[in-house]
């Protein structure tokens, strides 16, 4: 192997670390933070006392991390799993204490046939695994949208009842 790049991301250890696509990394550290890196450059970070206010700096760490592409897993040397939307950090699921203890690694479930089958409509499934000796699925719920056409139909509703306003407002404006 021959390196091709070495940076401090973290100040101590590295608990856990991850490729993901276009070549970013996101590694999970002693020094209470999970970054996402595009080769030496913070792209984006998370902090336990910036993403929950009012819990002591030291009470949490991140133990294990994992970057499908599109969301990113953690788990917690607290027992805590939490997935996150990888480009913008925003948390969409979390539980606290979901384990007895450390989570020791985490994976998304592939987006295989099978993978499909366990998702049963759900946007993504975290497995969990702790020093509990449990194995823990996660499923995050697709969020909500609306249709095209139901935002096309009302778009076309606005625009009509706004000219049959404005006639009325204004007689004579068509």
């Amino acid at each position: 192997m021959k390196k091709t790049l070495e940076f401090k991301a973290h100040d101590g250890e590295i608990e856990d670390i991850a490729l993901g696509p276009d070549n970013k990394v996101v590694t999970a550290g002693r020094d209470f933070q999970c970054c996402v890196w595009q080769q030496d450059q913070l792209v984006t970070g998370l902090c336990w006392n910036e993403n929950l206010p009012g819990i002591p700096d030291k009470a949490y760490r991140y133990q294990a991390c994992r970057d499908s592409g599109t969301f990113l897993g953690l788990g917690t040397v607290t027992g805590s799993v939490a997935i996150h939307i990888a480009f913008s950090l925003q948390r969409l699921y979390y539980v606290k204490e979901a384990h007895g203890i450390v989570v020791t690694d985490v994976a998304f479930v592939p987006e295989s046939q099978r993978g499909r089958e366990l998702l049963a409509g759900n946007e993504a499934a975290l497995l969990s695994v702790a020093v509990d000796s449990r194995c823990k699925l996660h499923l995050l719920p697709s969020r909500r949208s609306l249709p095209i056409w139901l935002l096309l139909l009302l778009c076309a509703g606005l625009i009509v009842a706004t000219i049959l306003l404005l006639q009325l407002a204004f007689p004579g404006f068509l």
